[in-house]
């Protein structure tokens, strides 16, 4: 089942080693709020063309695991986040042990000659100070400026001033042309370890994680490079020596962790997150307000319904566009192909006059819009078509709210 609001994958955020006097503090999941921090600057993110490892692999142009942290390793910096006292009952790693503060510690890599440097969200969420190390354990330390920080993608930007000329900044690439079996290499700072490299592979791609408010984040790249907890906001980087994506959680099957399965948020996503962070201090999100599940023709079959494509819509949530729109969830259950399914409410078939295959293609299109831009919805109920317009609204602070 997927959702606008999504039902969130299973997997454990990869940062901040959170040190507190009583041990491992939680980590909060809200939007930090960049106040009189916002950017006045028009820094421009850099874009490049796509460039895979596989093409470059097969020019003969790939480079070693050395010849990476060679190039890259300067780029990345070691974060430090003081905590604020009260946090939210959230722990990357299982149950929290309880709220208070400390220091989080994660990864971050330059992005630009302006200072600017991209982390997750979760490394300095709630966070009173953060100062990032430049150069291993010898290096020097500065204070660092929250620019913004996104959620709803674990995306945040920083800013260095002082000490901006020491900076390295990364090349970027795009996340588009990544396929399975790509060579990746993960440099960043686990378990405080300072810049360390691990390899692997692109072991799958266009996956769904949770982000910290609980939406979801679409087209994660899974890498089984070696990821532990002090990586988050570190580069994913290419054979070619670019980045790919950003470094944010692992699936811990109930321990702390890596199993080798990692996750990395992909860089078209974080540099388009990150040019609005350092323009506006914030990002904007349309939001709709369901929760989906794709029709296949298994279910249509089991149904006995007319097609057998499209997103059944299986949770309204109260007060919400869809809510004001009038669109309705099933009020019936159904075990199908081990599927727990609510029938008898609407079927999305259509958005904007295109046909949807699925929930993906519907969660595509919310986001393509903005916050006020009106969504024209085709649905099915009952055997009877209707056309819906529903005017996104902002995307609230936690999914459901």
């Amino acid at each position: 089942m997927k959702n606008l609001l999504k039902t969130p994958f299973v997997s454990a955020l990869a940062g901040g080693l959170v040190v507190a006097v009583l041990g491992v503090a939680a980590l909060a999941t809200g939007l930090v709020d960049p106040g009189d921090d916002t950017a006045t600057t028009t820094t421009t993110v850099p874009s490049t063309s796509p460039s895979t490892a596989l093409a470059s692999a097969a020019e003969g142009n790939a480079l070693t695991v050395n010849e990476i942290y060679k190039r890259d390793s300067s780029g990345v910096v070691y974060i430090e986040a003081e905590q604020q006292a009260q946090q939210s009952q959230f722990s990357p790693f299982g149950p929290a042990p309880g709220s208070g503060g400390g220091t989080a510690t994660g990864s971050g890599f330059v992005i630009d000659n302006e200072g600017h440097i991209v982390t997750n969200a979760h490394v300095v969420a709630d966070s009173s100070s953060v100062t990032v190390r430049i150069g291993g354990e010898d290096g020097d330390t500065y204070d660092a400026k929250v620019i913004g920080a996104d959620p709803s993608t674990d995306i945040a930007v920083l800013q260095v001033e002082q000490g901006a000329d020491r900076l390295t900044p990364l090349e970027l690439g795009s996340s588009e042309g990544v396929q399975v079996g790509n060579p990746v290499v993960a440099i960043g700072n686990p378990f405080g370890l300072d810049r360390t490299a691990t390899a692997g592979i692109v072991s799958a791609v266009q996956r769904e994680i949770s982000s910290p408010n609980g939406f979801t984040i679409e087209n994660a790249i899974q890498t089984d490079a070696p990821i532990n907890p002090g990586n988050s906001g570190g580069p994913l980087i290419d054979a070619a020596g670019e980045v790919i994506g950003v470094n944010s959680q692992i699936e811990a099957a109930g321990g702390n962790g890596n199993v080798g399965i990692g996750f990395a948020v992909p860089i078209d996503t974080a540099r388009e997150v990150a040019q609005q962070l350092i323009d506006t201090g914030e990002v904007q999100h349309a939001y709709v307000g369901i929760s989906g599940a794709d029709l296949t023709p298994e279910i249509a079959d089991v149904l006995n319904l007319d097609t057998d494509s499209g997103a059944l819509v299986q949770s309204v949530v109260p007060g919400s566009p869809a809510d004001d729109a009038g669109i309705s969830a099933g009020d019936a259950r159904v075990s199908v192909a081990g599927q727990q399914l609510r029938v008898g409410g609407d079927l999305i078939t259509a958005v904007d006059g295109h046909p949807v295959t699925g929930m993906d293609d519907v969660i595509a299109a919310v986001d393509s819009k903005q916050p006020g831009d009106q969504l024209e919805l085709t649905v099915e109920r009952g055997g009877d078509e209707r056309s819906v317009t529903v005017e996104l609204a902002d995307r609230p602070a936690q999914a459901g709210g």
